[in-house]
């Protein structure tokens, strides 16, 4: 199971920088787009190598009998 983990760096100058690590793919900008409504201010996003892997899939199967 994959572990998500956002590091927030704030500098002296008042600049943050968010990197999120653990989620491949677009899924990232979800959470993205939260931090950026909590700074309120400009943003840049640059993407990382793992937004450019494909997201796992997962499938479940239940097997029922009575």
């Amino acid at each position: 199971m994959a572990v998500e983990e956002f590091d927030i760096i704030i500098s002296p100058d008042g600049t943050v920088r968010i990197t999120v690590k653990g989620l491949k793919g677009p899924d990232c900008e979800k959470y993205v787009a939260v931090f950026q409504k909590m700074i309120q201010g400009e943003t840049t996003v640059e993407h990382t190598s793992e937004y450019y892997e494909q997201p796992l899939e997962t499938t479940t199967t239940v097997n029922w009998k009575r």
